[in-house]
């Protein structure tokens, strides 16, 4: 059969919907925020930023595609079946029904919807909104195929078409300059304050779970084979480009809002004052149309490789089973209220993105790893611990006397853990022991 050559209309196709499905509000609201915190230091820490909020995410692409994985279960298989299981589970409920999905909704109602809406209806209608808001992307996302479709070609191009006119208009008319106050946090080190918000985009997670779409939709194309995994390396890599011009532009935005105005207490309320003041009254409306696409796509990414991933490790429950639960679960928990979702999220990222990095570095380095179950288990092993005290230390326990004695000695003595990145040392050591296992291995099977 002759291979499939990849044309550009193809190309940008396949990249539009990578794009459409992990850019979310998240990744609106925290550039805009990470501006107005770091004022003249911005540089610094937007290239922190891109680490984490754009290169890992296309990191992440090139380990599913460089190990041929068709799911989370796939990438993390080589340490245990057990553990893909496990992994694949616990992200998929992250940044699904219990924090990322319920997120979308809630983000978009916050900013959209509950400027509009009197103080004594607000519950009302967040339930109204979220089961229309879910109920819908269940209805589109039914059907498998349906996903390339309203993705790529119609509602992610409608939400750049929509988020690049304020953009111009901030470039043409700007609220002030660059050389606005940085706060304590960005003043020292701004580039790895830049590099752990680039966490809270969830994206790192996002695209070890939703590759699995992009796979099923490149296929739908007519590749197959090793094509599949160039087409998403070279699509991956111009949807990131385009993430990062955005990533930068939103930045450079929040700096020189503070010509104008005060610094938010959080992105949405700055993204939502700055789109105000370029257009007035109908500012509300417009961040409301722009931010329920940006993470409407988002949500709909999420629904079809939670029910594609779950249902093939557990074949026994329909893919429409899994979109149901996820439908639901997702509407149950963003009634909670955003600020409940985002505080209980933290200390589970901070468990999940030290194995998920493990396991990307692994994959995308897989040349040489060959997926060798040895090296991976070593790798896993090691940063355990570490991923443990990380969640620790960002949980509510964190406040209580043991938790506080056992967080600092692990922050004092721990190079890098102050810092948030404390699994890195680990992971080396436990690779350097899986190396050193192998060879004495070797040598003993030798004699």
């Amino acid at each position: 059969m002759e291979k499939q050559k990849l044309t550009t209309k193809q190309l940008f196709l396949v990249a539009s919907l990578i794009f459409g499905m992990f850019f979310g509000a998240g990744n609106l609201i925290f550039p805009v925020q990470l501006g107005q915190l770091a004022g003249h230091n911005w540089l610094p820490a937007v290239l922190g930023f891109l680490l984490t909020g754009a290169l890992l995410p296309f990191l992440a692409m090139l380990a599913v595609s460089l190990t041929d994985s068709k799911s989370v279960y796939d990438i993390a298989k080589p340490v245990a079946p057990w553990f893909g299981t496990v992994m694949l589970v616990a992200i998929h409920f992250t940044i699904g029904p219990l924090f990322g999905t319920p997120r979308t909704a809630a983000t978009a109602f916050a900013m959209g919807v509950a400027p509009l809406v009197p103080e004594g209806y607000q519950q009302l209608a967040m339930l109204l909104f979220s089961a229309a808001f879910f109920g819908l992307a269940y209805f589109l996302t039914v059907k498998q195929s349906n996903l390339m479709k309203w993705v790529g070609k119609y509602l992610n191009p409608i939400f750049l078409v929509l988020l690049g006119l304020i953009l111009v208009l901030a470039l043409v008319l700007p609220m002030g300059d660059l050389t606005q106050h940085a706060t304590s946090a960005y003043q020292q080190h701004a580039a790895f304050q830049g590099v752990l918000d680039g966490y809270n985009t969830m994206d790192g997670l996002a695209l070890l779970a939703l590759a699995v779409s992009v796979v099923y939709a490149v296929r739908a194309l007519g590749f197959t084979g090793s094509n599949v995994s160039k087409v998403l390396a070279k699509s991956g890599l111009v949807a990131i480009l385009m993430e990062s011009l955005i990533y930068v532009a939103t930045v450079l935005l929040g700096v020189t809002s503070l010509g104008t105005m005060k610094a938010a207490a959080n992105g949405g309320t700055a993204f939502s004052e700055i789109i105000t003041h370029y257009t007035g009254n109908v500012g509300v409306l417009a961040t409301g149309v722009i931010v329920t696409l940006a993470v409407f796509t988002t949500a709909m990414g999420l629904f079809v490789s939670f029910a594609q991933d779950l249902h093939r490790v557990f074949p026994k429950v329909s893919y429409l089973w899994w979109l149901r639960l996820i439908a639901f679960g997702s509407f149950v928990t963003a009634n909670a209220g955003l600020t409940n979702i985002i505080a209980w999220s933290a200390p589970v990222l901070m468990l999940l993105y030290p194995y998920a990095l493990a396991l990307t570095l692994l994959g995308v380095t897989n040349k040489w790893v060959k997926q060798d179950g040895t090296m991976y288990r070593f790798v896993v092993a090691a940063v355990t611990v570490p991923a443990f005290l990380d969640a620790l230390a960002a949980s509510p326990l964190a406040s209580q006397a043991w938790a506080a004695n056992v967080v600092k000695g692990y922050t004092t003595n721990l190079p890098l853990a102050a810092e948030g990145f404390g699994w890195v040392l680990p992971a080396l050591a436990g690779l350097v022991l899986a190396l050193l296992w192998k060879f004495f291995k070797k040598e003993e099977l030798g004699k």
